[in-house]
């Protein structure tokens, strides 16, 4: 059975992010050039099949490749992600619906 946290669509709602995906995805708002991080608030790194259900949903992109961590998918917002997190004007209602 799949990880509902991880796939691209979320049990509230034909392409809605998870909370998870919504947190990280989030964060991308924010950075220059909507770069999202590799880690979390508490220094975690972020789940691969997050980063990878994003990317399937459109709301990230790979933006370059880390000679020095080849496995680390260093992602930026597309978008389809941002119009997504501003949608109704304000971010922050997209957790209060899920």
């Amino acid at each position: 059975m799949a990880n509902r946290e991880n796939s691209p669509v979320s049990s509230k709602g034909p392409n809605r992010p998870s909370p998870t995906q919504l947190k990280w995805l989030r964060r991308g708002l924010n950075e220059a050039g909507g770069k999202l991080p590799l880690f979390d608030e508490s220094g975690r790194q972020v789940p691969a099949a997050t980063v990878r259900a994003c990317v399937a949903a459109g709301w990230a992109e790979p933006w370059f490749s880390n000679p020095l961590k080849p496995d680390w998918l260093i992602c930026k917002l597309t978008d389809k992600g941002r119009e997504m997190l501003e949608r109704d004007g304000n971010s922050k209602n997209l957790v209060n619906h899920l």
